[in-house]
């Protein structure tokens, strides 16, 4: 069911805890599941220094966190921004159908991290990150795949 990267960063997940000196924390929940993810990065320059990750959920939601985290660490802002729940998938070699919902979380949760990063450099967010307005027929959010 589960490929042996998911259960490799289910039961060895990367990047957990918090940083007390973040300067950009995003957290996001899924109301159906009840998965939330809180991201930290330590952020500057620019480039996301430090990551870290605290996540209540199935082990999916464990997996995509880690990897979503080693993912961006080490990356530029914009280099994250472009990370998809797409590629957190392919990272791990796959998701079951009824999970893939864990790796949208895991981009979102990134996604708010750096909106709360921008937002506390006092630069107005909205156009620089995508935004779904559930008009799916354009939809470049990924949530929908």
């Amino acid at each position: 069911m589960y490929s042996e990267k998911v259960m490799d960063h289910f039961a060895n997940p990367r990047n957990v805890g918090e940083i007390p000196d973040a300067n950009a924390i995003g957290e996001v929940g899924n109301e159906k599941c009840g998965d939330i993810m809180k991201i930290y990065m330590k952020i500057e320059n620019d480039i996301i220094t430090d990551v870290k990750f605290k996540t209540f959920g199935c082990g999916a939601a464990v997996a995509t966190s880690s990897m979503a985290t080693t993912l961006v660490k080490g990356k530029s802002i914009e280099e994250a921004l472009k990370l998809t729940n797409k590629a957190v998938m392919e990272a791990l070699d796959g998701l079951p159908p009824v999970k893939v919902h864990c790796s949208v979380l895991a981009e979102q949760a990134i996604q708010a991290a750096i909106e709360d990063y921008y937002n506390r450099q006092g630069i107005d967010p909205s156009g620089i990150l995508k935004r779904c307005d559930h008009n799916c027929a354009e939809c470049t959010c990924h949530t929908h795949e």
